[in-house]
């Protein structure tokens, strides 16, 4: 907050800067919903897209039919077990009713000749041969649906190797339209934030500064933070890279920035005392001796001494004593606040 200023002027620059927030956070709704809809210009990848189609249709469609016969042969057994379960239980009741006959005839000393022994033996030979029919029948559809199984597995080898290419095709496809995506991402963003660096350099002092700092913080934002989530990874190599070539860029600049200032304040420090005050904005001075630092060095100074009217580090003038009434007051003063006298950088040159 500048020191010499008036009390409705701050709160006007406080209001002002509501609206450079303001126009910051529309602009970054608008920025975040158009960054959001980018993939939208490209198509949505699937599987199937990337089949091999000479091989995939045949091996789909003998895994179907593999299907049904497995099906067709699982119903087939489950219709002779319900067969075999039947004969099974007439043979059993058959051969208990010829036990109980046997128990209670009268048996003959020759057997052959007996008509009801042979007949009863005859149909329980046949009920068994009937359970005999049935059994091998099993073993054929056991036989059959072990084969089905073995060809099954062989075609979902196939199906399964053909996915597997296709699959890898499909991550290449997306890999690559995660690049061109993040292409266009970066090719909104980064004009964005080149034009609001040179609107801040050049263009932030006029009267329209508010809409120019709010356009810096849409842009600054779009730029380092809605950008970073669509950062391809690549295992992290990519963002570990990126982050590391952004801080060598940033603590180069920050380096030579520091240097220059240094021999800034060396260049200022060597030149005359009065055409250094001129040079230093009276607000500017007047909030650093507030801080009780010097405007021209930026080092501290013992401002409670009344004898410090010079700085011991650069030699520039930070007190002197009124023309008028002799009163001591700031050098960078407009006015002596004793009698009114205008200082030296109010009065005419």
């Amino acid at each position: 907050m500048k020191v010499g200023s008036r009390s409705s002027e701050r709160w006007f620059n406080r209001a002002l800067w509501l609206v450079a927030l303001a126009f910051a956070w529309f602009l970054t709704a608008l920025g975040a919903l158009v960054v959001g809809d980018l993939p939208q210009v490209e198509q949505h990848y699937t599987l199937e897209q990337f089949l091999d189609r000479d091989r995939a249709g045949p091996t789909a469609e003998a895994l179907r039919q593999i299907r049904r016969d497995r099906q067709e042969n699982q119903r087939r057994v489950e219709q002779a077990e319900l067969e075999l379960e039947a004969a099974r239980s007439a043979s059993a009741a058959a051969r208990e009713t010829f036990s109980n006959w046997l128990k209670t005839r009268d048996a003959t000393q020759r057997v052959d000749q007996d008509p009801g022994l042979v007949s009863r033996t005859e149909r329980l030979d046949a009920l068994k041969e009937a359970e005999r029919s049935i059994e091998t029948r099993l073993e054929g559809l056991a036989r059959e649906s072990l084969d089905l199984s073995e060809r099954g597995a062989a075609q979902e080898r196939v199906e399964t190797e053909i996915r597997v290419v296709a699959a890898e095709r499909l991550r290449a496809a997306e890999t690559g339209q995660e690049l061109r995506v993040f292409g266009y991402r970066l090719a909104l963003t980064l004009p964005l934030l080149a034009l609001a660096g040179w609107l801040l350099l050049k263009r932030r002092h006029t009267r329209n500064w508010p809409f120019i700092w709010g356009f810096g913080f849409f842009a600054a934002f779009a730029f380092f933070v809605e950008l970073v989530p669509y950062l391809p990874s690549y295992g992290g190599y990519v963002q570990y890279g990126v982050g590391i070539i952004v801080t060598l860029i940033a603590g180069r600049a920050a380096i030579n920035g520091f240097q220059a200032y240094l021999a800034r304040q060396k260049e200022a420090e060597a030149r005359p005392n009065e055409e250094r005050r001129t040079e230093i904005a009276t607000d500017q001075a007047l909030a650093h001796l507030a801080k009780k630092v010097c405007p021209g060095c930026e080092r501290s100074l013992n401002l409670a001494d009344p004898n410090t009217n010079y700085c011991p580090h650069c030699g520039i003038g930070v007190f002197e004593r009124c023309v008028r009434c002799e009163q001591r007051k700031s050098t960078f003063d407009r006015f002596c606040h004793a009698c009114g006298e205008p200082g030296a950088v109010a009065r005419p040159a």
